[in-house]
């Protein structure tokens, strides 16, 4: 009769313990999955990401590829010039920032 209650009080302090652990505890099982997944979800969105840089920045180097883009690439983007050339900068007024001193 002694054993029984003993074997009761195994399993019912053994099923709390298993609770505990699964739902209650910081770092219970379901949290610490939640987690993961949101961290698993954001770094494959970031993978997708430099996916696409990655094949946008191939395109690029292909396309750069000759000396005829790559000079009208940095004509355009950084204003470069040859030897003995002038360049004109034409802005146009609505592509200006003006602030209204009234």
């Amino acid at each position: 009769m002694k054993l029984e209650k003993f074997k009761n009080i195994y399993i019912i302090i053994s099923a709390i313990f298993i609770i505990w652990m699964l739902f209650l505890d910081a770092n219970s099982y379901f949290s610490t999955h939640a987690e993961l997944n949101k961290q698993i979800d954001l770094l494959e969105r970031q993978k997708a990401n430099l996916q696409r840089e990655i094949a946008r920045d191939k395109k690029s180097i292909k396309k750069f590829s000759s000396m005829d883009e790559l000079e009208k690439f940095a004509r355009e983007r950084y204003f470069m010039k040859k030897e003995n050339e002038e360049i004109y900068i034409i802005e146009y007024a609505d592509s200006l920032n003006l602030e209204d001193n009234e």
